[in-house]
């Protein structure tokens, strides 16, 4: 029997044992994640006296009325339309796969009853057209917003599944001003007090991550001119690493968004400036960059996580399938599926690694004798759950219906470069992302590197990542 045949039929047999074995693990953390949703109401009320919203029921309340009023209808498909206050908040970028999660065995149920449906009578097509679309909002997005409105008193800081140590709490301290995103600045020597830089380079992180997984790997490698020249900014994004993390925050796009502006670019007074960004970051650069098109001079996008959406399809849910795929393997596949599809499973996760983080990392270090750099691991658990699960349905899944309209304003309307990297070898976010986006940005410069995955890109190629970018910044004032 030829090899290729073999080759075929042992790759066959490898998918369906895995899609198997998928559906048997995920049928049982379906009914795991609805035990710990009492666990916890009862372990909430316990220590803080209250239930703490979740999003396990997706019912709705009519109306709230405070100092200003939500309103909601029951039928239809669930989105939040509107807050209307009297600043009249939209609310339209809170994602529905925070509270429209359905178990596995409801998906594959619901997938094949649309499938019978496509094959029914064109009647029975135009009279499912003719229903109305109703919104509704999802009564934990109500709850979590009656402190902001109404002025009740939010949730503890921290609270009682969340890290307690300095790192993770100096933020709540008594300040004058509001917090500010945490941020590390180099910038060349003042000379009689006035700033010497040219430009400014601002940095954003992927998903637990932090601004080291910036200054511990190219800050170093930059050369001498570089550092003359650019003001260098990494932040930490809001609810991770060192920076706020409001427990009655909803952790939205604009949210992420209005605290670079405030903490960066209204703080330093930032003119022109260049965005590198990496996973998730790369949405809220190509936000950046759409709010500020005559400011940005070049976009460095690395691992962008987006997906063009088939027509027809819901978007959100679309890219929540693709981004967690509810598979067991690959493991980084397994995790994603675990932190989008179960609240109460990746809480417990965040209960046992990211309150007790100081431990882990003590152990790490113990382990290594200090021979490794521990920074991917004090950003990956310097984070509460509250904060990376709205980042990560919020953003990731929530910007489907925005990520199209930026890209085709930065080709239509921005001069800027646009440079895409992407490893060959990403298991989480396929090569078929940083393709996508030069389909829609024809101008796009895509760089595929071989043997790399999502976070080596950077990791283990510090050095010629620093020339790589020291090269689109020099080329981008020559062309200007």
């Amino acid at each position: 029997m030829p090899m290729g045949v073999v080759r075929s039929a042992v790759a066959l047999a490898g998918r369906l044992v895995n899609q198997v074995v998928s559906f048997v693990v995920f049928s049982a953390l379906d009914l795991l994640d609805v035990l710990l949703c009492l666990v916890y109401k009862l372990a909430d009320y316990a220590w803080e006296s209250e239930w703490k919203p979740c999003y396990c029921s997706s019912s709705a309340k009519d109306m709230i009325t405070n100092s200003g009023k939500i309103l909601v209808s029951e039928g239809g498909r669930s989105k939040v339309v509107c807050l209307c206050s009297s600043s009249k908040l939209q609310l339209d970028d809170i994602s529905d796969t925070l509270y429209s999660r359905r178990s596995l065995v409801a998906d594959i149920s619901r997938s094949t009853v649309e499938e019978l449906r496509r094959r029914g009578t064109k009647s029975a097509k135009r009279k499912r057209s003719a229903v109305t679309t109703t919104f509704t909002i999802n009564s934990t997005i109500v709850q979590m917003l009656q402190g902001k409105i109404g002025g009740q008193q939010s949730h503890p800081i921290p609270r009682w599944s969340d890290c307690d140590c300095k790192i993770c709490t100096c933020w709540s301290s008594p300040q004058p001003s509001r917090p500010s995103l945490y941020h590390y600045k180099e910038e060349p020597p003042s000379i009689d007090g006035l700033e010497t830089a040219k430009e400014d380079v601002l940095f954003i992180h992927g998903f637990i991550s932090s601004s080291a997984f910036w200054t511990e790997t190219v800050f170093p490698h930059f050369s001498d001119a570089t550092k003359s020249r650019y003001r260098l900014i990494a932040v930490d994004l809001l609810g991770f690493g060192r920076s706020p993390k409001p427990a009655d925050s909803l952790y939205t796009l604009r949210e992420h968004v209005d605290m670079i502006e405030k903490s960066i670019l209204e703080q330093y007074k930032v003119k022109s400036f260049h965005i590198v960004a990496h996973s998730l970051g790369s949405i809220l650069a190509l936000a950046l960059a759409v709010k500020y098109p005559d400011n940005v001079k070049s976009l460095t996008l690395l691992s962008p996580p987006y997906f063009p959406v088939p027509k027809g399809e819901q978007g959100t849910q679309y890219v929540l399938r693709k981004v967690a795929p509810r598979q067991v393997w690959p493991m980084i596949a397994f995790g994603a599926s675990i932190a989008c599809w179960y609240e109460h499973i990746s809480r417990t996760v965040c209960l046992l690694i990211c309150k007790n983080h100081r431990l882990w990392e003590f152990l790490f270090k113990f382990i290594t004798r200090n021979r490794m750099k521990t920074f991917l691991i004090e950003g990956f658990m310097c984070h509460t759950h509250n904060a990376a699960w709205h980042t990560l349905h919020n953003i990731i899944c929530g910007s489907a219906g925005k990520i199209d309209r930026y890209l085709e304003a930065v080709r239509d309307h921005l001069s800027c470069s646009v440079t895409v990297i992407h490893g060959r070898d990403d298991e989480l976010l396929p090569v078929d992302c940083s393709i996508a986006v030069k389909s829609k940005i024809p101008r796009a410069n895509v760089r595929i590197i071989e043997r790399k995955d999502h976070i080596t890109i950077i990791v283990g190629r510090e050095k010629a990542f620093a020339r790589e970018l020291e090269e689109i910044w020099n080329s981008t004032d020559k062309c200007h």
